[in-house]
């Protein structure tokens, strides 16, 4: 997989899960409880129900993204079943977007209450794009895919969702796994977008193998295939999504149709008085190779980066050491700060090595003194010698 060189880990949050495990996952729920669930009832995915205006104060949305008040106070105007319909089967897709009242209030949803979230996610979009399409072009896939992050992630790349997903794409520990991202106490390939990008992309594919639609595909994407395969048994073999609605997962029957809205509102912004983020690009970036324990801390102390720019642009990263002992690692900075980790050597490793790489490689086992064992010895043999007489003195 190549690695592109510019300016990506930035932005925003919301969450969503991915399934546990492509073949074996299967989120469990009462048959009768879910039959009886009526078309209407649905549940808003994770990530349209969070609240962005607290994330503005945040490193990166202060320094990247700039929302501006005349995107967030604009009315929304009302728009008419017809116009929705050509607008939606318009748009240059392979995946079929129709248009129903579910879907209506969904894109109601982006366009009224959450639009200023839209507009930050406009924002952020000009970062991501790019790394998204370049994965689904890999593989062959829709390209209108990459608009799935908006409703899992809102396109952050340390979100968490309730259920432990993590990342742009939200993998669940064990598929991200499956698909190669190497999850342990130090790195967390599900937070590295290019990785994580490919690794979705691959897994989408899979899905395709499966089911052959590529609704029931992103149908899948959220709440496994297990449960999509039961959907359509319950449903007496019927492999529409639109047949199978009524027997999915409360939060499943909300998910295309949201994925839908959000390609819906991610063309036609601009319709509904919304405009992206101001975004300023940070500067290019390049990668370097660490094979030795590094800490951010000496490459902010010799490259003359801010901590919190090196941690956005190594989200994989679960705390600040970079595990180079156990494997080559990924380091990417700023390309001034990159001349001077070159220009360092092997002093940037050595700089305060002592100090911030504390962990030990050997320890010796610490001996009891003698002159303590002594003392204790000598007054347990007083002890069992003042035990004996007075048992002698009784008898």
């Amino acid at each position: 997989m190549r690695y592109t060189s510019f300016f990506i880990y930035i932005i925003v949050a919301f969450s969503i899960s991915l399934p546990v495990s492509l073949f074996a996952q299967e989120v469990e729920e009462d048959e009768d409880e879910q039959t009886a669930l009526s078309a209407d009832d649905i549940r808003l995915p994770d990530g349209m129900e969070a609240e962005l205006d607290s994330l503005l104060q945040e490193w990166n949305n202060k320094n990247y993204l700039s929302p501006e008040g005349d995107c967030t106070e604009g009315t929304n105007p009302e728009v008419d079943r017809e116009t929705y319909i050509r607008r939606l089967s318009r748009l240059p897709n392979v995946i079929e977007m129709p248009y129903n009242d579910v879907v209506r209030k969904f894109i109601d949803q982006y366009a009224g209450r959450l639009r200023r979230s839209v507009s930050i996610i406009l924002g952020a979009s000009n970062f991501y794009t790019p790394i998204f399409e370049e994965a689904l072009e890999a593989y062959q896939l829709p390209l209108e895919l990459k608009y799935l992050p908006v409703i899992e992630s809102a396109l952050n790349p340390t979100a968490v969702s309730r259920a432990g997903a993590v990342g742009l794409w939200q993998f669940m520990i064990t598929t991200g796994k499956q698909y190669g991202l190497e999850v342990t106490s130090l790195i967390d390939e599900r937070r590295d977008p290019i990785k994580a990008s490919y690794a979705a992309a691959h897994y989408l594919r899979d899905l395709y193998a499966i089911f052959g639609d590529w609704t029931l595909v992103i149908a899948s994407y959220n709440c496994g295939p297990a449960n999509v395969r039961k959907a359509i048994a319950r449903a007496g073999g019927e492999k529409d999504y639109w047949r199978i609605y009524p027997y999915l997962p409360a939060e499943t029957r909300g998910y295309v149709p949201a994925f839908i809205a959000a390609n819906y509102i991610m063309n036609h912004y601009c319709n509904h008085n919304i405009c992206p983020a101001a975004a300023q690009l940070p500067a290019s970036t390049d990668t370097v190779t660490v094979t030795r324990n590094l800490h951010m801390d000496q490459v902010v102390a010799l490259c003359n980066v801010k901590s919190e720019e090196l941690k956005a642009l190594n989200p994989q990263y679960r705390t600040s050491l970079i595990p180079g002992d156990s494997h080559e690692c990924t380091l990417r900075l700023p390309t001034p700060a990159m001349a001077a980790f070159v220009a360092a050597g092997d002093s940037i490793y050595n700089y305060r090595a002592t100090e911030l790489l504390t962990s030990r490689s050997e320890v010796e086992v610490a001996q009891a003194k003698k002159a303590a064992t002594k003392v204790k010895r000598g007054r347990t043999r007083r002890t069992r010698r003042t035990a004996t007489t007075r048992r002698r003195r009784r008898r």
